[in-house]
């Protein structure tokens, strides 16, 4: 079997998109997770407002799909191909999963014009999370909290 192409990888995304999107089920959103020997592991679209989940995503979806498959959270050695560039939430999921590579398709500012709103995320954060119109963060009872995380830690549990 011949190596699919980026091309190629991009438009299996990109029908995944249009099938949801088409029935009001996401935006245009698709990915698709291969491994180090280019085969598909995963292709998914954004389903957001199918699931009425807010972390619906078409990368998240992917990851969840593909972590399922292997039966493993960790997908070292795996590629990940977007239709855009990856939101806050879906960079998070791509580094906790141990994705080293992405290609993606459409830039933030493609997204931004057709009214898609990451770059208040990106602000958010870069202003060290302090504007309180978008989220109110209050750090509370951490030293209960601790006693928990020391809990964790003298038992030995995975890291991840």
């Amino acid at each position: 079997m011949a190596k699919k192409t980026h091309k190629e990888l991009m438009e299996l995304a990109i029908i995944e998109a249009r099938k949801t999107m088409n029935k009001d089920l996401g935006g245009p959103f698709g990915a698709l997770v291969i491994n180090d020997k280019n085969e598909i592991i995963s292709v998914a679209s954004n389903t957001v407002l199918g699931d009425n989940d807010p972390t619906a995503h078409a990368e998240i979806n992917a990851i969840r799909k593909a972590t399922k498959k292997l039966g493993t959270h960790d997908l070292s050695g795996c590629t990940l191909y977007t239709t855009a560039y990856p939101c806050p939430m879906c960079l998070g999921a791509i580094i906790w999963s141990n994705i080293k590579k992405v290609y993606y398709g459409c830039i933030e500012s493609d997204a931004d014009e057709i009214g898609f709103r990451d770059d208040f995320i990106y602000k958010f954060i870069e202003n060290k999370r302090k504007d309180i119109s978008i989220l109110d963060l209050e750090e509370k009872e951490r030293s209960t909290c601790l006693k928990l995380f020391k809990e964790y830690k003298d038992k030995n549990k995975p890291l991840y």
